[in-house]
C-alpha cells in the first residue's frame, strides 16, 4: 500500500511520504518517544491505496470543531487548492534560509493522482490549520473558521 505520511515533530509539519505497501505501527516524535495517540489521525483506504497519518497537535480538536465538514467542498476544488498550497510549500520547503525551520520537508502530492476524497479533504484542512495556526499565506484567500 502506497501511503502519505504527514509527521509533525514539534508542532511543525515535517513530512509527507509515498512508501512501500509495509503497515506502520505506531509513531515517533522525533526525540526518541512514542507520539500519543490523541495526537494521531490515521485514514486508510485500501482500495485507493493511500494513507494518511497527520501527527500534530492541536490538528484534531481543530479538524472536529473548526473545520468545515466532509461534503462541505467539492474533490475538484480541495485538489486545486491542494495543487497551489502544496507548489507554494514546496518553495518555501527548499528555501530554508529565508523561511526557517517552519517547512521542513516537501510534500509528495501529485496533481495527475487521484488520492480520493478523504486525503484531499485531510490534506487541504491541515493546510488550512497550518496556515492560521503560523500565520502564513501559501496563496489565496486562507478561510478563516
Amino acid at each position: 500500500m502506497k501511503k502519505l505520511l504527514f509527521l509533525i515533530p514539534f508542532a511543525i509539519f515535517a513530512a509527507i511520504l509515498t512508501f512501500s505497501c509495509k503497515t506502520q505501527s505506531g509513531g515517533f516524535d522525533g526525540q526518541g518517544g512514542d507520539i500519543a495517540a490523541n495526537d494521531t489521525l490515521r485514514i486508510a483506504n485500501d482500495s485507493l491505496e493511500y494513507e494518511v497519518i497527520i501527527i500534530d497537535p492541536g490538528f484534531n480538536p481543530w479538524l472536529a470543531s473548526r473545520a468545515r465538514p466532509r461534503g462541505y467542498y467539492a474533490q475538484p476544488y480541495l485538489e486545486i487548492k491542494n495543487s497551489l498550497w502544496v507548489t507554494n510549500w514546496n518553495t518555501r520547503a527548499m528555501q530554508p534560509q529565508r523561511y526557517g525551520d517552519l517547512y521542513q520537508m516537501q510534500i509528495d502530492y501529485r496533481p495527475n493522482i487521484d488520492y480520493g476524497y478523504e486525503v484531499n479533504y485531510l490534506l487541504y484542512n491541515y493546510l488550512v490549520f497550518f496556515q492560521q495556526r503560523n500565520n502564513q499565506n501559501l496563496g489565496g484567500v486562507v478561510p478563516q473558521y
